[in-house]
């Protein structure tokens, strides 16, 4: 692995899934691994569970982590190659990102989509231009298609909680919000379950909301929620803005916001969410609050999701 930025750069996921329940049943058994390494966490974009997670996670494995936010205490970046800098932007990718590689061993980049330009967008151009630019190994911390540390711990948590023997449906719930939202962690959540293999997975939605069918192949596509979540045993509920007319909202009906009601047609299902959640508009406090809901479990895997990427960028670089 040079990089880590999406699913494709994971040869075995079960291999990374049975890594990263060692190290939640040993956490500091890797503890001298980076010794004398440090890792930039690079923050274009607020964060609570993925800086801290991953700030947990290098501590871990004895690695010093500094954290930058570019938004906040660094100037406003240009990423176009070429570009006539006469504009608001002061610095060049080009000029910082090698900078940034002289300082860290790993770097790890955190960014969202403009949701106004879908080639931009899903050019990722900003967190490719640090993989171009930085000389090390590159991490996603969230980037403007994909969220690769979210459902990698979304898939420790269905493994965990679920022990039939068969696979379990998994439904990918679009919910409604106030304000358009990326495609980030849909996009991923499907790239992941569906290279994972281990699951039968729905992903349910109003017209008009399909996301983009490079993620989304080999998924079930059911406009109707209440046959979707049929015999369901998890759901995870996610709002997004429409892929194809870019970054809009076209449907705010209050329906598609999972309640105990909807809850009765799924097989005692867990809910998952990847926070933070707007309660109820995405979520009811009913359901939040259940013993159904496993949002807490889910966060907590993010420093083992963290952990086992980091030590397989720091094996290969050793």
């Amino acid at each position: 692995m040079k990089n880590f930025i999406s699913a494709q750069d994971v040869n075995d996921i079960h291999a990374l899934l049975k890594k990263a329940l060692e190290y939640k049943a040993y956490p500091l058994k890797d503890k001298l691994l980076g010794i004398n390494k440090r890792i930039g966490l690079v923050f274009l974009n607020p964060s609570m569970r993925t800086r801290l997670s991953t700030q947990i996670a290098a501590a871990n494995l004895g690695m010093e982590a500094i954290v930058f936010n570019v938004d906040k205490d660094g100037w406003k970046m240009e990423f176009e190659d070429g570009a006539l800098m006469n504009g608001t932007s002061a610095e060049h990718v080009k000029d910082a990102a090698p900078v940034m590689g002289a300082y860290f061993d790993i770097l790890c980049i955190r960014t969202f989509p403009s949701l106004e330009n879908k080639e931009e967008d899903y050019s990722e151009q900003i967190i490719n231009q640090f993989i171009k630019y930085a000389g090390v190994p590159v991490v996603s911390l969230e980037s403007a298609t994909l969220h690769p540390l979210q459902s990698f711990a979304d898939i420790i948590t269905i493994h965990e909680l679920f022990r039939e023997p068969r696979k379990p449906k998994v439904v990918l719930s679009w919910a409604p919000h106030i304000k358009p939202l990326p495609q980030c962690v849909s996009n991923s959540f499907a790239q992941w379950i569906i290279k994972w293999g281990m699951a039968d997975f729905v992903i349910t939605h109003p017209r008009g909301y399909e996301l983009d069918s490079k993620f989304t192949a080999g998924a079930t596509i059911d406009y109707n929620q209440a046959n979707a979540l049929e015999q369901a045993d998890f759901v995870y509920v996610k709002n997004w803005s429409t892929y194809n007319d870019y970054g809009k909202v076209k449907d705010t009906n209050p329906d598609w916001m999972l309640t105990k009601d909807h809850m009765l047609k799924t097989n005692n299902a867990k809910v998952m969410h990847c926070l933070p959640v707007r309660r109820n508009v995405e979520l009811s406090d009913e359901i939040l609050d259940s013993t159904d809901c496993v949002v807490n479990q889910q966060a907590a895997n993010r420093v083992w999701a963290a952990q086992t990427i980091l030590s397989e960028l720091l094996k290969a670089t050793n």
